[in-house]
């Protein structure tokens, strides 16, 4: 489902601005894009979004600003140990020159940049996590709304399944002696190549023929997974993954129900439901 969460703060010399968007996706993947520094407040993050969100490609983005600028600063720690190790290796190589102080400012760790955007969230952490609660609020406000415009469409949609169900136990009401016809049929042209076949084969043909056109069943278990997905309309929780399955029961009971009709009008039908599942499909992917 599509939305989109913006939030923003600042503080002392310092603002943050949260951007989320999410489309449509099976599963649940957020994409965060952070600045250096932040990785550690990731898994809070990814424990928010789970609590609120259940599928969907979702892309998150952190922008920060101080407003003193970069400035730098030794690491006497790190420099003060890089330095012995400096003086130590010069007295053991003859005539081995002092260390540079240039050569070790450019070690990596020995100069330190503080008022940078990669300096971390220090003690902005609990606000930039706030302001991310608050824009996947908004996001989710905004999926909701879609959803409830999507609930009314695939209500209609159901309702046409329905239609279409009776019109073909209607017709499937027909599909016996349509079916006798056939078996008829099929049997005059066994008896005329195997005119001594015996009457035990013929009467297992008769009941291969007839189990092979009922379509009852099918239209009962169709029935049933209707009745299941208007009820899972009706529930408050995630149910994307559960009506997608659902969809893919209409799908094979139907392919059934053509492929044993006898009936020009019930393959119709048929072949009208087919299409009405299939446009529910593409609107089952877009719910959570």
């Amino acid at each position: 489902m599509t939305g989109f969460g913006r939030a923003a703060g600042e503080g002392d010399r310092f603002a943050w601005a949260w951007e989320l968007r999410s489309v449509n996706g099976r599963g649940l993947d957020l994409r965060l894009r952070l600045p250096p520094g932040y990785d550690t407040i990731e898994p809070a993050l990814r424990d928010a979004a789970a609590r609120h969100l259940a599928r969907g490609n979702v892309s998150a983005m952190l922008t920060v600003r101080r407003e003193a600028g970069a400035t730098l600063a030794v690491d006497e720690a790190v420099l003060g140990h890089l330095l012995r190790i400096a003086l130590d290796l010069a007295a053991r190589i003859p005539g081995g020159a002092a260390p540079r102080a240039d050569a070790l400012l450019a070690v990596p760790g020995v100069l330190a940049r503080t008022g940078a955007d990669d300096a971390g969230p220090g003690e902005h952490g609990p606000a930039i996590l706030r302001g991310f609660e608050a824009a996947l609020a908004e996001l989710v406000a905004m999926r909701r709304a879609e959803g409830a415009r999507l609930a009314s469409v695939v209500a209609g949609q159901l309702d046409e399944l329905v239609r279409l169900h009776a019109a073909a136990m209607a017709e499937a009401a027909d599909q016996p002696a349509m079916q006798r016809a056939r078996m008829l049929e099929s049997l005059q042209a066994l008896l005329g190549e195997v005119p001594a076949l015996p009457e035990e084969r013929i009467a297992q043909e008769v009941a291969l023929l007839a189990s092979r056109s009922d379509v009852r069943e099918e239209l009962d278990r169709l029935a049933s997974h209707v009745a299941a997905a208007e009820a899972l309309l009706a529930e408050a929780t995630p149910i994307g993954r559960r009506f997608d399955f659902l969809v893919q029961e209409f799908a094979r009971e139907t392919n059934t129900l053509c492929s044993k009709s006898a009936s020009p009008a019930l393959t119709a039908t048929g072949l009208r439901l087919k299409a009405a599942i299939e446009r529910m499909r593409e609107q089952v992917q877009n719910i959570e």
